[in-house]
């Protein structure tokens, strides 16, 4: 690994554990309940937000490493779009389960904690950095899977998941923040 290469992935890193930190710092001296709770008239909640988090990293470092799985593709019902297949989930009276999975993924469920959840993200978190300390080349490509949101053929270097974890945390360090506020009025400021 040459001196520029470290730089690059110690810059990337020190960049995702400041997203990180404004992530799990909106969680500062909450309860589970309070952590649990959906203060806006969005789905969120904050527990619920780390674990998503946590989740993504977790999934896009293993396509980094290893690429997209057969499960990782997705295809619309033939003849649909993508605006009819989310109207049809929307008018569902009974979800099914792949559904009610993803809604879980970003809610505090019953015997999860506040502290569970954000151990589980700094456990995420070493997983990362380990991983990029031991992978020889940031442009390592693979091909992204299957869906109607993406374009085909396109592929991912472990540099743009990288990004992407990055993004994708400091996105939702923002809605944290925000729902931390509409909880007890604290800000990260």
């Amino acid at each position: 690994m040459t001196t520029t290469d470290a730089d690059e992935r110690a810059d990337l890193l020190a960049e995702l554990a400041q997203a990180r930190h404004w992530l799990v710092y909106a969680t500062r001296d909450l309860t589970d309940e309070q952590a649990a709770s959906r203060p806006t008239v969005s789905q969120l909640s904050l527990g619920g937000l780390i674990k998503h988090v946590a989740a993504t990293e977790a999934h896009w470092m293993g396509f980094a490493v290893n690429g997209a799985s057969p499960e990782d593709d997705f295809e619309l019902p033939e003849g649909m779009t993508l605006d009819d297949f989310e109207a049809y989930i929307a008018g569902l009276d009974e979800k099914p389960e792949w559904l009610v999975e993803r809604e879980n993924a970003f809610r505090l469920l019953p015997g999860e904690t506040l502290a569970g959840v954000v151990a589980e993200y700094h456990e995420v978190a070493a997983r990362t950095e380990a991983t990029l300390a031991t992978l020889p080349d940031l442009n390592v490509k693979h091909p992204l899977p299957k869906a109607p949101w993406q374009e085909p053929g396109v592929s991912w270097s472990v540099r743009r998941v990288l990004i992407h974890i990055i993004a994708e945390t400091t996105q939702h360090a923002g809605h944290a923040d925000i729902l931390r506020e509409s909880i007890d009025g604290a800000t990260s400021m």
